[in-house]
């Protein structure tokens, strides 16, 4: 007899508890599997072997967002892993074939590795569930039970596990710290720029503090150079197959602000504050409804984030371009971390993030203590109870409690 499997989560709880990329709050992911009978009311199901993995599929197509290239470009690239260990939840008695079950409900904790050090693919933190747009790069998770019955082909059964990760929020302290850097052209000007923090979210603003100072050995020369205006933007760079043997790197613009300027190069040098809002994407359709999102993939109000998987990475810069005459052009590239959440949900999800570092401590990695299976055969004891039946006679009714 087939049977029905699925997974459920903690009572009004989601599937995903603590914070993955925080290893405080021990990221992991709780639950049972549930097997019932799938036809029939009271027909036992032969069950050999029960396990269950988290699983990360990864894929990647450069070219799927040009129409002209999508078809003649390579296929598709993607790849498999298993996500920390595969856990055994169930294996009939030695020298048994099967175990006759009415109902199984199977506990697990799978935790998500938190390690940054070693370069074994186990330990390292998973990235973040993202989709770009025509799925020129896709991460997602997927929880994936695989059921043996006696004889018969081992089945798998899936479900999706959104993943984000939350070592990037801008409000964590390593990222408010100025973030300073300076480049020179002709050896007649220095551009300098002091950023106040480097993370930002949606919406967040971006400001750059910007001095451009003369060279005092060659004064003379440097006063002749007119700043006719500067130039601040934030790109987004996306490198394909980076670990591979040829990798594509495409960058984008998102943003962009000039300031013009038209004076000549101050003895003191030039002084200047530049800013421009991050940019969000809306999520809400032209009716101003926010579609149903897919269940692989949070919502996020940004199109990407600064991450790194297996096939792709995403980094992004910040550049600032100061346009002068008797002097090139002088260009700084400063990077920045985005994060996918505002200042505003970074702050409200510190509390939070305490709070699951909290009940953390009590947990024990090497023994989660977890509840008992609860297995019915049809042997036990008032075994159709658990169908909502019993006997009356030597007839099967509906249990009435």
């Amino acid at each position: 007899m087939t049977a029905f499997v699925r997974v459920c989560g903690p009572p009004n709880s989601n599937y995903l508890v603590g914070y993955p990329g925080i290893s405080a709050t021990l990221p992991r992911i709780e639950g049972k599997v549930e097997i019932r009978p799938l036809q029939g009311v009271d027909a036992p199901v032969a069950i050999s072997l029960v396990t269950i993995c988290l699983q990360r599929r990864e894929t990647i197509h450069p070219s799927a967002d040009s129409v002209t290239k999508k078809h003649l470009a390579a296929p598709r690239k993607d790849i498999v892993d298993i996500v920390g260990k595969e856990m055994l939840l169930f294996r009939c008695p030695a020298g048994k074939e099967y175990e006759k079950v009415y109902s199984m409900d199977l506990p697990f904790v799978i935790f998500i590795p938190y390690g940054r050090g070693g370069e074994e693919q186990s330990r390292r933190i998973p990235p973040a569930s993202l989709q770009l747009t025509s799925r020129t790069a896709e991460t997602y998770y997927e929880m994936v039970v695989l059921v043996q019955q006696g004889h018969s082909e081992q089945k798998k059964y899936a479900q999706p596990v959104p993943l984000q990760r939350y070592d990037n929020l801008s409000t964590f302290g390593m990222f408010n710290r100025p973030e300073s850097a300076e480049t020179v052209t002709d050896h007649l000007v220095t551009l300098g720029i002091s950023l106040p923090r480097w993370s930002y979210g949606p919406s967040d603003p971006v400001s750059v503090y910007l001095k451009l100072s003369p060279n005092p050995d060659w004064l003379n020369k440097a006063k002749k150079v007119t700043i006719q205006k500067i130039t601040i933007g934030i790109e987004e760079e996306i490198t394909y197959n980076h670990e591979g043997d040829v990798p594509q790197t495409k960058v984008r613009q998102l943003a962009k602000q000039t300031q013009t300027v038209g004076v000549k190069m101050p003895e003191s040098g030039y002084f200047t504050n530049l800013g421009l809002v991050f940019p969000a994407k809306d999520v809400r359709d032209s009716d101003g409804i926010i579609p149903r999102g897919k269940q692989a993939f949070p919502m996020y109000s940004v199109s990407g984030f600064t991450t790194a998987a297996s096939l792709y990475k995403i980094e992004y810069f910040l550049t600032v371009k100061a346009h002068m005459t008797s002097a090139k052009d002088i260009t700084l590239r400063q990077r920045i971390v985005v994060c996918p959440h505002d200042h505003t949900d970074c702050k409200a999800e510190m509390e939070t993030i305490e709070l699951s570092a909290r009940d953390a401590a009590k947990l024990r990695p090497d023994n989660p203590m977890l509840p008992a299976p609860t297995i019915v055969r049809p042997a036990d004891y008032n075994s159709l109870h658990c169908l909502g039946l019993t006997m009356v006679g030597h007839a099967r009714k509906p249990l009435i409690e």
